[in-house]
């Protein structure tokens, strides 16, 4: 732990996170400290994203004009974790890795940022966190027999097994068809289409039933899971069941609202309360990136957040200044 006042701490070092820090070190503010809890930067690009997975600036069709000084391109999740290491490697921001935020308390005319070991201290922060760091699991009980054959990634999966992949948004698809080279692969979603995949995506899932190597349940739901024999029993709406060496579930993420809540910050809908500068209802403490649920996974908005939010603390900085220096006059 240090005593020293940052200027900034950003909690959560993904592309937001990166591009409030960046921006930020650009427009000439200094002392900024960006916190990760994982061994690396943007940990969801590397947990949830395949190998190779395609990483599209426009993405879902977004067309987003980048407003600040990140040129970010379509490329791959390998590029893509290139580029940002080398935004870093360019700007002198200081990176914590393995340093989890538990909560943050504002003071009089600070914060104190709270992690293992004790508080770092802060006149403006940041909260850039994911919702994929906590990925949704389903609302019935996983038999604690099987929890190691029910998965939210593919990072335990063999060639040769009977899975099925649970949901129908782009990761859901990517999983399915990845895995569908050397496996028996199942994929079950709730709706009669993957209307909320991406074209590129939902023409691959197509092809990929047409041809047989993945097979669709559709239109049904599952209503819990029994171990059988050390494999997963999966129980259906329909009243039918069906035995998988592996479940894998693909549904989205949770917004940690106890941890924004913890440090003050209002939630509606499941929301963090924001006006139009990302500032939360705590002055001085903003919110960035995919928690808003406004980027919807967009690298690109959550870079232009990062580049607005920075703006905005430059001009508080400025007023400080300014204001501190008339006092001296006076």
């Amino acid at each position: 732990m240090d005593d020293k006042l940052h200027n900034l701490i950003i909690v959560g070092a993904g592309p937001a996170g990166i591009a409030t820090a960046v921006e930020s070190y650009i427009l000439g503010i200094r002392d900024i400290v960006l916190l990760e809890k994982d061994a690396a930067h943007n940990a969801t690009i590397r947990k949830f994203y395949k190998d190779k997975k395609r990483v599209d600036k426009d993405w879902k069709g977004q067309k987003v004009e980048l407003d600040g000084n990140i040129y970010f391109v379509d490329g791959t999740k390998e590029s893509t974790l290139d580029f940002f290491d080398e935004v870093l490697q360019r700007h002198s921001v200081e990176l914590r890795t393995h340093t989890e935020v538990q909560k943050i308390i504002k003071q009089d005319d600070h914060f104190e940022v709270f992690v293992p070991g004790g508080a770092l201290r802060s006149r403006f922060v940041v909260v850039t966190i994911g919702r994929m760091g906590k990925p949704n699991k389903p609302d019935y009980k996983i038999p604690p027999t099987i929890r190691k054959r029910v998965n939210f990634t593919l990072d335990e999966c063999d060639k040769g097994e009977k899975i099925i992949v649970v949901g129908g948004g782009d990761s859901a698809i990517e999983y399915a068809v990845d895995l569908a080279d050397a496996n028996d692969v199942t994929i079950c979603y709730r709706r009669e289409r993957f209307t909320r995949a991406n074209p590129t995506n939902q023409k691959a899932i197509a092809e990929a039933i047409e041809s047989g190597k993945v097979r669709p349940y559709l239109e049904i739901n599952i209503t819990g899971l029994e171990d059988d024999g050390g494999r997963v029993r999966v129980l259906f709406d329909n009243g039918t069941s069906e035995t998988f060496d592996r479940a894998i579930y693909a549904i989205g993420g949770t917004t940690p609202t106890a941890f924004l809540q913890s440090s003050g910050i209002a939630v509606e809908d499941g929301k963090p309360v924001h006006d139009e500068n990302y500032m939360t209802n705590v002055d001085g403490l903003y919110v960035a990136g995919d928690i808003t649920q406004e980027s919807g996974g967009s690298i690109a908005l959550g870079l232009n957040h990062g580049y607005h939010i920075a703006r905005h603390i430059l001009g508080r900085l400025e007023g400080e200044r300014s204001a501190a220096h008339l006092l001296e006059e006076g």
